[in-house]
């Protein structure tokens, strides 16, 4: 089993499938009003360079459930990279505390802090990968679907979401078509090795710069925000470049039984019409909700064993 979860990727199909099973248990567990107590005892440092709503709540939150604490470090305190380097920051958070998430711009640095590091690293969020996020969408896909016959298309930007998306397909071996815009596509290195994890799991992956393509069938339609955080200075040329990618009520005429995912927060109005996050096929707030679930299970994983 990994050290750390920075990757879908890292981890083998298994693994993944008992991490996704053990998040539907805890969730059911909550629902029932049942805490088990399975980190009691252990802290969590939280390291966000980012705004967060979903991460930082369901993690927190997470940790106190299971009996835990977590500790939130915002960089102006932490100052890596102007008071200290990021592996030395990673050395003393590994003589304090039981595991670190971190939530930033770049992917090297989380990268330099599960090297450096003798504790578990999360990967909150980079620019380049979301894996927690994906782990949250495919509990959620599983609570309606058998994960071996689901559909999902993303539409829209080739971002960190639909790079860990399409990476955890590959590795469960669930069909992800993504529609993107030739210019945004995920980037070639996640495509290649989404293509080598496919090849050995039988998952079909599939690009296309249709959407209509991408959605004609599906049983899961999934889009994000056009423009991420740190590209509000493109947001209008993105308009532009995204603006027949919109998952509206005309392009899931392709689908009309799909279950619609975003793993907000959403710009109504841009990549998502109103009718269509708010409708009777939206499954956001589940997704959003399942978030929590999710990141137990792999704080379970990584500090139990």
């Amino acid at each position: 089993m990994p050290k750390d979860f920075i990757s879908v990727a890292d981890w083998p199909a298994q693994e993944l499938r008992a991490l996704l099973d053990r998040a539907r248990e805890l969730k059911d567990l909550w629902k029932r009003g049942e805490r088990p107590q399975t980190l009691q005892g252990r802290t969590l440092a939280m390291y966000f360079e980012k705004p967060s709503l979903r991460t930082h709540v369901t993690f927190e939150a997470g940790m106190t459930q299971l009996g835990g604490h977590a500790i939130l470090l915002r960089p102006e305190q932490v100052g890596i990279g102007s008071r200290e380097t990021g592996g030395d920051v990673a050395r003393n958070l590994s003589r304090w505390v039981d595991a670190l998430v971190a939530r930033t711009f770049s992917h090297d640095l989380v990268r330099e802090l599960a090297r450096e590091g003798s504790i578990p690293v999360i990967n909150g969020l980079t620019d380049q990968l979301h894996p927690c996020q994906a782990m949250a969408d495919f509990v959620t896909v599983a609570e309606r679907a058998d994960l071996e016959r689901a559909v999902i298309a993303y539409i829209g930007d080739g971002n960190n979401v639909a790079s860990s998306l399409v990476l955890a397909g590959a590795v469960l071996g669930v069909e992800v078509r993504l529609a993107t815009p030739e210019s945004h596509r995920v980037p070639a290195d996640v495509w290649a090795q989404a293509r080598d994890l496919a090849a050995a799991s039988g998952a079909r992956i599939a690009w296309s710069a249709d959407p209509r393509e991408a959605v004609e069938g599906a049983g899961f339609v999934y889009t994000d925000v056009w423009a991420s955080m740190g590209q509000e200075d493109e947001a209008e040329e993105r308009r532009r470049i995204f603006a027949d990618y919109q998952v509206n009520a005309e392009l899931l005429r392709g689908a009309p039984d799909a279950w619609i995912l975003h793993c907000l927060p959403a710009h109504r109005g841009e990549e998502i019409s109103d009718d269509v996050l708010d409708g009777p096929r939206s499954i956001v707030f589940d997704q959003a909700e399942n978030r929590l679930h999710a990141q137990k299970a792999i704080l379970e994983r990584l500090l139990t064993g």
